[in-house]
């Protein structure tokens, strides 16, 4: 059997969501397969969580000690760290340069599409349609009520470099706007403005096997929140609804361009892409190569209306992504 390290954990706000994504996929992944198990990332260093036990992880040769001394090498490294140093693919350049084989977007993929500045201006020049937005940088003046003149309230004030679950506001006035953005600047160190879209909100996955991209079904996002929050995604506060109800003429439009961002940032593994539909065209929101898993989140119910099992999905993806290497 493969040993399978799920790294997981990180240095963000984020970090307990990531172990619970983790913990669903280790739970569902084939026993006959993988000697699989988490390694908690934090800033002290790497600890597999293996039989009970607790054991730093070398970062030189990726293995551990048991307390009889046995040694367990791992050979594939599952990185699912929502935030930093995972999301951000830090963690992917350092198995990068170690030739270490691992399963989630390459270092440039992942910091590309991490950051929601950098990935919407990439996808602009694709002229695929996204949101208006405005940079902005820490220890600059900005002068609030251009930048509500430039977007329009209500507005969206989110951490460009940071996750999307913490820092993020919806604004209504210019009063608020200086607030929202101290908060955005506490969980990231550039925060980005974008103007609201009012429609309905769509997200669809892809991932790759051997067969080539697979997309699944859409799901529409009904929040009982202000927006899709931290509350919505995990205290239930939505309303998750797969297959979407949209057109099958939208369905496809959404899958394929879905596909297409997938190919145009080289990402691997598996992504979700974010959407607004305005006027029956689909804007962009954000793209996700290391999106929620937990059992709250919205890819297993996808998997679970398409008949796909979880453990086949993420085996599909483990065979493939080790061939790469």
């Amino acid at each position: 059997m493969v040993n399978v390290g799920i790294f997981c954990g990180g240095y963000s706000s984020e970090f307990e969501i990531s172990l619970k994504s983790a913990s669903m996929i280790l739970t569902n992944l084939p026993k006959d397969a993988y000697n699989a198990f988490l390694v908690e990332v934090t800033q002290e260093g790497w600890f597999a969580q293996y039989e009970g036990g607790r054991y730093e992880v070398s970062p030189v040769d990726f293995s551990f000690k048991k307390n009889d001394g046995q040694s367990i090498q791992i050979e594939l490294g599952h990185v699912y760290i929502h935030g930093n140093p995972g999301e951000n693919g830090k963690l992917q350049a350092y198995f990068e340069m170690k030739n270490f084989p691992f399963v989630n977007s390459s270092a440039l993929s992942s910091e590309l599409s991490f950051d929601k500045w950098f990935c919407n201006q990439f996808l602009r020049g694709f002229d695929i349609p996204v949101a208006k937005a405005k940079l902005l940088l820490k220890k600059k003046v900005y002068d609030f009520a251009e930048i509500g003149r430039e977007l329009g309230f209500p507005l969206f004030v989110k951490p460009a470099d940071s996750g999307s679950s913490f820092g993020i506001s919806k604004v209504y006035n210019e009063e608020d706007l200086p607030k929202a953005i101290e908060e955005a600047f506490g969980e990231g160190r550039t925060v980005v403005c974008e103007s609201f879209l009012k429609g309905t909100e769509i997200t669809c996955a892809v991932y790759e096997n051997q067969d080539g991209l697979k997309v699944l079904p859409c799901t529409e996002i009904v929040s009982e929140t202000d927006f899709f929050d931290y509350e919505a995604k995990y205290h239930g506060k939505s309303q998750e609804i797969t297959p979407a109800r949209i057109s099958d003429e939208m369905t496809l439009e959404i899958q394929e361009l879905t596909k297409d961002i997938y190919s145009l940032l080289q990402m691997r593994s598996l992504a979700r892409v974010d959407y607004i539909i305005v006027d029956d065209k689909p804007f962009v929101i954000e793209v996700n190569t290391t999106p929620g898993f937990s059992e709250a989140s919205l890819v297993p119910q996808m998997l679970a209306c398409a008949n796909v099992p979880i453990g086949t999905f993420w085996k599909e993806i483990y065979e493939f992504e080790r061939s790469r290497f």
